[in-house]
């Protein structure tokens, strides 16, 4: 049994960077950037307006002649002397010679010439050429998430083609012989199989969106044959339950039969002690908890970091937050305690019903309050280290 700063060095010190793609910039969501991205051209490519209204030159003169207009994706560049306004609209090309956009709301209008009833400040309402970004500047360093604004930005430089960090493909084997899927008439000494479908909505938090469940019944020759080509088709594989010390618990012989290392089994901690982790060649292996709140907890701890190294992200593990205890913590187990909690932007509440099977609790925690292992107890009011988990 190892503890829990030496079972994250482990997890990070084989969860290698999976290789590149080329992928469309549409299709790009959720992925990590394999490169750093520079501007092919400025944004915006000219000058244009930001309102609709009236381009001139200021000056001390309030009235205008209406000489043009200028249209969105319109290029005419109408030359104005300083008696003259262009009519414009949002985002339209503003005319070389013209340097202020006076909002139509501002403006008194009579035939072909404008008076102006405020007149706004000079270069007010012009967005300069390159504004946003001009050309060959960096756009997005590599490692950067690319989300739906980023997609919009990436179209708007044109650009239809982006390199990005595979996914990794990750299965969920699930075992027990006393599970029932939810929607199936429950019968006595069954429960409802929730881990599986626990697991898919977290990996999906990453962007993990395809996950494919396997189940499997609670026998070592069934288990080492289900894991077979699980292990040969993914990533990361996730198994839910059998990895204790009980009679029918068969999963981490059968993994050990399938050639996978053990890199550790069980970690000094609550929940969550008996999880088994190991690696075949590139594919990582994580044996969870059966009991819910256990198997969640090993995940935000464990899994999620592995499953965004693998992705490229640079920052890979839950951030950490400090909050005032609103409650007493006793630790007389020996062991570092993940709990249940409840934060606001001043303190942190420790949440009842600690209990590994109980999901009741995590269902509305927005954290997880650390202990560790050597600290024995905790006071009202001391800072405490916080996992978000909202």
């Amino acid at each position: 049994m190892i503890e829990v700063k030496e079972a994250l060095e482990i997890v990070a010190a084989n969860s290698s960077v999976l290789s590149t793609q080329k992928i469309s910039v549409q299709k790009a969501l959720g992925y990590v950037l394999a490169e750093t991205i520079y501007s092919p051209i400025s944004m915006p490519p000219f000058r244009q307006s930001a309102m609709d209204g009236y381009a001139f030159i200021h000056s001390r003169r309030h009235q205008f002649d209406v000489v043009g207009i200028s249209q969105a994706g319109d290029h005419a560049n109408v030359k104005l002397k300083e008696n003259q306004a262009v009519r414009i609209f949002t985002g339209a090309y503003v005319p070389n010679d013209a340097d202020t956009v006076v909002m139509q709301e501002h403006v008194m209008v009579n035939g072909d010439s404008i008076l102006i009833a405020k007149m706004p400040e000079p270069f007010a309402n012009v967005r300069n050429k390159g504004e946003q970004i001009s050309a060959e500047d960096v756009v997005f360093d590599a490692n950067t998430l690319i989300t739906p604004a980023a997609i919009g930005f990436l179209a708007c430089l044109g650009i239809t083609e982006i390199t990005v960090y595979k996914k990794p493909k990750v299965a969920i084997l699930v075992t027990g012989n006393e599970l029932v899927k939810p929607g199936k008439k429950l019968s006595k000494g069954k429960i409802y199989e929730s881990n599986s479908v626990m697991l898919q909505a977290a990996l999906q938090t990453i962007g993990i969106n395809k996950v494919k469940v396997h189940t499997v019944k609670d026998s070592l020759k069934a288990t080492k044959k289900a894991l077979q080509p699980i292990l040969k088709k993914n990533d990361i594989v996730l198994i839910s339950g059998g990895i204790s010390v009980g009679d029918y618990d068969f999963v981490k012989e059968a993994l050990l039969k399938n050639g996978v290392e053990e890199l550790f089994y069980k970690i000094n901690q609550k929940p969550g002690k008996p999880m088994f982790f190991g690696s075949k060649k590139d594919t990582l292996v994580f044996a969870l908890p059966g009991n819910p709140a256990s198997s969640l907890t090993n995940f935000y701890i464990y899994v999620y970091p592995a499953v965004k190294n693998k992705m490229g992200f640079s920052n890979t593990h839950l951030p950490k937050i400090v909050r005032k205890l609103e409650n007493d913590i006793v630790n007389d187990t020996g062991k570092t305690l993940f709990l249940k909690a409840l934060y606001n932007e001043t303190s942190v509440t420790i949440l009842e019903g600690q209990a590994s099977s109980m999901l009741n609790s995590f269902a509305i925690a927005n954290g997880l309050v650390i202990v560790p292992h050597d600290t024995e107890s905790i006071t009202k009011g001391t800072s405490v280290t916080i996992l978000p988990i909202d």
